[in-house]
């Protein structure tokens, strides 16, 4: 599977990644994680990719994305030629605007809203997307996942981490508040 997180610097996109990445290393799989950012790392544009595999793998940069998360417009204007037509497209519901749509299988979520209103601090709708993301796509356990978000999180964040997680996975199934 190939997913591409991207936004802008200071999302938390790059982090995004790397514990999505070792999520699926927990999960036994076989993981690539690389990322691009502009030289400004505040602002400017961002990604992380991440190959998940049961084999071995042998590209560093996915060809074709199985799923784009895109937390910016810029983001999503220039990756969307890079998500397969049968792809999943997960967008920050008050960031992305698709038009008329993308015609992709897409998921929406106010992410950056949900973590300022929720924790007070806009950085963990990383967090609220990765559990949103772990609702919808089936590339990691929720196990994995949540025991990577607590292995790489600043120490003293990591009950406020997992909430954020929780509450986007809870959105992402659909379930009451």
């Amino acid at each position: 599977m190939n997913i591409r997180f991207s936004g802008f610097g200071g999302q938390g996109i790059v982090l995004s990644g790397y514990i999505f990445g070792v999520a699926a290393v927990f999960d036994g799989k076989q993981a690539l994680q690389t990322q691009s950012y502009g030289s400004e790392s505040r602002g400017g544009g961002c990604r992380s990719d991440v190959i998940i595999s049961e084999d071995e793998i042998f590209e560093l940069a996915p060809p074709r994305l199985d799923v784009l998360v895109a937390l910016s417009q810029a983001a999503y204007d220039a990756y969307l030629p890079a998500l397969r037509e049968d792809g999943t497209l997960i967008l920050e519901d008050d960031l992305v605007d698709t038009g008329n749509g993308s015609g992709h299988r897409t998921f929406r979520i106010k992410a950056t809203d949900i973590a300022h209103k929720k924790f007070g601090r806009k950085i963990m709708a990383n967090m609220v997307m990765l559990g949103f993301i772990c609702a919808i796509v089936e590339a990691v356990s929720r196990e994995g996942l949540e025991r990577a978000i607590l292995d790489n999180v600043p120490k003293g964040t990591e009950e406020m981490n997992q909430q954020a997680f929780e509450e986007g996975y809870r959105i992402g199934k659909g379930e009451p508040g």
